[in-house]
């Protein structure tokens, strides 16, 4: 087994069928094959071997996905690190993963060849590089048929952790990508005609499996954009050229303040948001208006997809029913499952589910239960259509006074109100309460925020105990690079001052 092959199967069928395409350059699948196998048959020839580590370091271009099908055609693993990453975080990842060979961009050059190591890195692919791309291609041959692979072996590994701090490498087998990949393409009702715009970073498992590899899956056209750039993505909806959009909420939110929104999105008829939970008025506001609903799902780096919200019964407010074969208990703190409707911890066991953490037995032994099922740190519960409700995360309970809040449960009612773009609840240290429930938000261009009123809306749906002490108006709102709200860095970066361009409007401490 290798999940190269679903590029080979895409190609057989649709060598013809557009494949990649970026600022006016486009390959088919012919093409994209070709171009896999000249890579793969390159690295081969240049001392790799099947089961070594090769890291891609670049940001979203057509190179970067075929260098990634080249590296799985030759039986080698990807390691997919952000391009963002600063020299020192680069360092410690390349420490841990001992990649033999990376590629990346010019710029990033002189950084990589001080960190070359004999027993480690070392080829840095790049022009200029000791291999440039095009070379390595010349090196290789148009013909190759990828290298089989047992179906447990290690594909690829993705580092998480911009939730906690402490990144973590995910092992992702061939078997769990590849079924991801088709569950995806199925409950999209994806087909070789549709077209898919990507601007989510592919090291991020939202671009890479949900988006890349599920549109190669399904035969489709990969659009590709460096990152976000809403100019570029009106050009590529309104040219009608586009039928799939993925995004995360606060791309979502800021389209909403377009004029004429139905017509920029041109041919869409599939809208899809990951990264963070998105507040049901968003959703409904955007059918509302567009005629489309914004699919959800519930996944992990961990585990994705574990839950699909149906193209035909969607339930809004919920991330939707459980993937085929894969399963999903609500679990007490003792690990126990509880009945339909009780709120607990989600647990998963099933094909989509990690190896593990790379050279981290800890973390994998402390992210499983003893009997195989994988702990997602979320908690939720099942309505009684068996439709899963992500309640929050555990670490982001908030405990004030004894009492558990819940943060979603407080956002979703603030995201009702028009004047707001987007927030964050969170907890901070309080010596009277424990923690003290805190609100930040970022008002809509051009509205004006009234304290008074959002703390009596609040106060007049909450119990009082939920409602927040204390409200900041702030520009913007601390992201990673898939979009995901940062709550542990808008803490340190409260409790370490205001942060940058922060207002503090709004104080209760009793």
């Amino acid at each position: 087994m290798n999940l190269a092959k679903n590029l080979e199967i895409s190609s057989a069928f649709f060598p013809e069928r557009p494949a990649l395409r970026q600022e006016g350059s486009e390959l088919t699948y012919s093409q994209f094959n070709e171009k896999a196998n000249r890579v793969a048959t390159g690295l081969l020839s240049i001392g790799l071997r099947p089961g070594e580590y090769v890291a891609l370091y670049a940001p979203n271009s057509i190179d970067w996905v075929v260098f990634y099908y080249g590296v799985l055609k030759a039986g080698c693993v990807a390691v997919t690190l952000s391009h963002l990453l600063t020299q020192e975080e680069l360092a410690r990842l390349l420490e841990h993963s001992r990649p033999r060979a990376i590629f990346t961009e010019a710029s990033k050059l002189g950084v990589l060849q001080r960190l070359k190591d004999p027993e480690g890195l070392r080829k840095v692919i790049c022009p200029d590089g000791d291999v440039d791309l095009q070379k390595l291609m010349d090196k290789g041959s148009a013909s190759f048929e990828a290298l089989d692979r047992d179906r447990q072996d290690t594909a690829a590994i993705l580092y998480t952790g911009g939730t906690t701090g402490v990144p973590k490498g995910v092992m992702l087998s061939h078997e769990s990508i590849d079924f991801s990949s088709h569950s995806i393409a199925r409950f999209e009702r994806s087909t070789e005609k549709d077209c898919a715009l990507c601007f989510m970073p592919f090291n991020h498992v939202f671009g890479q499996i949900h988006i890349m590899n599920a549109t190669v899956a399904s035969a489709g056209c990969l659009e590709i954009l460096q990152g976000f750039d809403m100019d570029r993505i009106l050009e590529a909806t309104q040219g009608g050229r586009v039928t799939k959009f993925y995004a995360v909420p606060t791309v979502y939110v800021r389209m909403l303040g377009l004029d004429d929104l139905e017509r920029k999105l041109g041919k869409l008829r599939y809208c899809f948001s990951a990264a963070a939970s998105m507040a049901m008025e968003t959703v409904m506001r955007w059918k509302e208006r567009t005629k489309i609903t914004i699919a959800e799902s519930y996944g992990m780096t961990e585990a994705m997809p574990v839950t699909y919200n149906h193209y035909y019964r969607h339930v809004v407010g919920s991330v939707g029913q459980t993937v085929q074969a894969v399963e999903v208990q609500i679990r007490d703190e003792e690990g126990n499952p509880l009945e339909r409707g009780k709120t607990g911890e989600i647990c998963i066991r099933g094909p989509v589910v990690m190896k593990g953490y790379l050279k981290n037995e800890e973390g994998t032994r402390l992210a499983f239960h003893k009997d195989g099922w994988l702990r997602s740190g979320d908690v939720g519960r099942f309505d009684e259509n068996n439709y899963l409700c992500v309640v929050d995360r555990i670490k982001d309970l908030i405990i004030t006074g004894g009492e558990n809040v819940y943060p979603r449960e407080v956002e979703e009612l603030i995201y009702t109100l028009p004047e707001v773009e987007s927030c964050a609840v969170v907890g901070l240290p309080d010596k009277e309460w424990g923690e003290r429930v805190t609100a930040f938000i970022v008002p809509r261009p051009g509205s004006r925020i009234l304290p008074d009123q959002i703390k009596s809306f609040l106060k007049s749906r909450l119990s009082p105990f939920k409602v927040p002490k204390e409200y900041f108006l702030v520009e913007d709102l601390p992201k990673s690079p898939a979009g995901k709200i940062l709550k542990r860095e808008l803490r340190r970066q409260f409790q370490g001052g205001f942060p940058a361009k922060t207002f503090a409007f709004g104080s209760e401490r009793s």
